[in-house]
């Protein structure tokens, strides 16, 4: 999730202002990195749905193993232990950009993993090999069996374009500043019941850049053949306009048609 979903969620996938995509169906992979609060989730979803694609959420995968991490009592710092928790739980992430799910041992954990505990955690482990390692293998398979299937798939995360799906069609590094981030990520917390805290928040992605960026294992990075969009001064509409515009050029979208309400 990011924080865009508590202050958008009225707003609809239009191209340019009299005109809206119906019946296009996206071939391929499009990949979308970059740190939290930029837009990831919100615009993930919303162009798959728009195209008629499945959407992974691999971070919400990281989450659920920190959530098990922490459960289990163990410290994020301790990578063996972090190691043998996550081995042993299972973690089911659903792929339907309208009702995106993720699960823990049987439970739905959506919301929990959202939580300050999760997030203050979660960078530590996923900069264990041993948990990418697993991730990573999970996140590929289901991206195969998305593509076994009309239609592709949107994956958003920090190492897809670089490491879980290379050769994907379309690869996008979503930027903004840490400033408007944190503002995102204080809106969605409010937006879903939990305390704000902009000074804190802010602080907070800061932070996690700083551990996201400077991991050994799958660093946040940019792929070398990625287009960078800067979302700073963006609403979704616009960021969705630009995206789809990269998707066509690409030839990745089966069935356009553009119509007028």
């Amino acid at each position: 999730m990011d924080g865009w979903s508590g202050l958008c969620r009225a707003d609809r996938f239009r191209l340019g202002k009299d005109m809206h995509v119906a019946h296009a169906r996206l071939r391929g992979v499009v990949a979308l990195d970059g740190p939290s609060g930029t837009g990831k989730s919100t615009v993930s979803r919303k162009l798959a749905s728009a195209l008629g694609a499945t959407y992974l959420d691999t971070g919400a995968m990281y989450r659920a193993a920190t959530l098990a991490v922490l459960r289990a009592e163990v410290e994020p710092s301790d990578a063996a232990e972090v190691v043998r928790v996550v081995r042993a739980a299972t973690l089911i992430v659903g792929t339907d950009p309208e009702q995106p799910s993720v699960s823990l041992d049987g439970v739905d954990v959506g919301q929990e993993i959202r939580g300050p505990e999760v997030t203050g955690a979660v960078s530590a482990v996923s900069a264990v090999a041993e948990v990418r390692e697993q991730l990573v293998a999970q996140q590929r398979r289901l991206i195969g069996e998305a593509l076994e299937s009309p239609g592709g798939m949107v994956v958003e995360g920090r190492d897809i374009g670089t490491v879980v799906a290379p050769d994907a069609g379309l690869k996008v590094y979503l930027t903004a500043s840490a400033h408007a981030r944190a503002q995102r990520r204080t809106a969605q917390d409010v937006s879903e019941g939990r305390a704000g805290d902009l000074d804190r928040t802010h602080a907070d992605v800061q932070r996690r850049d700083a551990l996201d960026s400077g991991r050994k294992v799958a660093p946040l990075r940019k792929a070398d053949d990625a287009l960078e969009l800067d979302t700073t001064d963006l609403g979704v509409v616009e960021v969705l306009e630009q995206l789809h515009k990269h998707v066509e050029s690409r030839g990745l979208v089966a069935g356009a048609e553009r119509t007028t309400p």
